[in-house]
């Protein structure tokens, strides 16, 4: 069962996805970014829309709905979601004309040129102990909703709401997954003017929090998609190889619950901070790179997660750069992807002059090899969902993937084993050809015999 869940997706999804997607081109609708503006040194709009249109990026979110971001991103291709502030609910719920007002500045100067996808009202209003801003949350929803379908935009820029993970009661195993009962009447209520709109439920999964919860070495790998001996759902028996999924399939399980499961899911941040104080758990350079990398990797094999195979969930990653002027904690400083100068703070496969990598970027030190070995595989009897995380952990370490895309020469057979086996044997040959580099959590194996068929090649031979 756990086999087929996560097997790559059949070839009439495929087909269906490269419709909206070209793989073999990067262009990944479902990989987004949140701009926040939390800081006094951030670089202009257009110098910030030319540094996305060079990397993979294909939505960003704003917090708010600042004009000249949104019309530097005319023209990009680069879908857009704005946010009205929960001190905007009060009179966006009062007044319809307030909701007209709001659509008339912030969406119909700049749409379609800019393409606004998503109107967000609110942020984790639900956990903010506020009844009476909580009270008048879905009426402002209803007021947004109703001024952008009478400026003739209905079924084009939806509207949403927010919403932390604290939202869930429960949600290990992800099967077990309800949202808390004090919250279910709202949610009933906000889900069903959603169902009726066509729009998605946006929540915050950080499996960062998660590891500081249970900073067991164990719980990192898990986190960080990384090989891992993965965790058995009591109530499905699906093995889950990291903890996003399992975090997005408890929300699933939740609205499921609730007779909403057929309710879009929507990513609105997740990410990892780079720095931290000496007293936080978790925080570094290597964390941060790991996850958002093997992210984007595990997003771009069009997997999905368990109980949602066979599609990537749009997914926004906190952040595109840091906000210097957010209080709390360092990590809460330290969540950006780029600098204010535009480097990178990190590389995770985003930029579109590193999908085809045309060599290790680092210098590979001559080591001892077993002699005659020249290939790496999988072992026999390995899990497909075992095979899926070395495949996401191999193809987020910067080599190129793309014969296993759709159109690629190794893309068939279209199976997890197939397409794990050819990015395990790329992994090893690029990092030096040392036996550990063909592990992979111990389901891996050097051999002489070449694995090449038809017009796919692996790279490799006798050493």
């Amino acid at each position: 069962m756990a086999a087929s869940l996560l097997s790559i997706p059949s070839s009439l999804s495929l087909l269906l996805l490269l419709l909206h997607a070209s793989p073999l081109a990067f262009s990944q609708s479902f990989v987004g970014v949140n701009y926040g503006q939390v800081a006094d040194n951030l670089p202009p709009p257009e110098s910030t829309a030319k540094l996305l249109a060079s990397t993979t990026i294909g939505k960003v979110r704003l917090y708010g709905a600042d004009p000249a971001i949104i019309r530097a991103l005319a023209d990009t291709g680069i879908g857009i979601v704005i946010g009205a502030a929960n001190g905007d609910i009060p009179s966006l719920a009062s007044d319809p004309a307030a909701a007209a007002r709001w659509v008339g500045a912030n969406i119909l100067p700049f749409y379609p040129a800019s393409d606004i996808t998503l109107v967000t009202v609110g942020n984790e209003v639900l956990m903010s102990n506020d009844e009476n801003l909580i009270s008048q949350l879905l009426p402002a929803m209803r007021n947004m909703q109703g001024a952008i379908t009478a400026a003739g935009l209905g079924g084009k820029v939806r509207v949403s709401s927010v919403h932390a993970m604290s939202l869930l009661s429960q949600s290990d195993p992800p099967s077990s997954g309800l949202f808390h009962p004090s919250f279910e009447g709202r949610l009933r209520d906000l889900l069903e003017f959603q169902r009726e709109n066509g729009s998605p439920l946006a929540i915050n999964p950080y499996p960062f929090f998660a590891y500081q919860s249970d900073p067991r070495p164990e719980t990192l790998a898990f986190c960080l998609f990384q090989p891992n001996a993965g965790r058995v759902d009591s109530g499905t028996g699906i093995k889950y190889m990291n903890m996003f999924d399992a975090q997005v399939d408890a929300v699933y399980s939740a609205l499921k619950a609730l007779g909403y499961k057929d309710i879009e899911i929507v990513v609105a941040e997740t990410g990892w901070p780079y720095n931290g104080d000496s007293n936080e758990v978790g925080p570094s350079v290597e964390n941060a790179k790991a996850y958002n990398g093997n992210l984007v990797a595990h997003l771009r094999s069009l997997v999905g997660t368990p109980l949602m195979p066979g599609k990537s969930v749009d997914t926004y990653i906190f952040a595109l750069y840091d906000e210097d002027l957010k209080p709390g904690p360092t990590s809460e400083r330290s969540f950006g992807l780029f600098k204010p100068d535009l480097t990178m703070a990190y590389g995770i496969g985003i930029s579109k002059s590193s999908q085809t990598p045309a060599s290790p970027t680092a210098p590979v030190t001559p080591t001892p090899k077993p002699t005659g070995m020249g290939w790496c595989v999988p072992k026999s009897g390995v899990s497909d969902a075992q095979l899926q995380a070395g495949l996401d952990y191999a193809c987020s370490q910067n080599i190129d993937c793309s014969p296993i895309q759709p159109g690629g020469a190794c893309f068939d057979p279209n199976t997890v084993a197939s397409h794990a086996a050819f990015a395990m044997n790329l992994y090893y040959q690029t990092t030096g050809k040392n036996p550990w580099n063909c592990d992979f959590s111990q389901t891996a194996t050097l051999t002489t015999n070449n694995p090449s068929y038809n017009g796919c090649v692996y790279p490799g031979g006798s050493t």
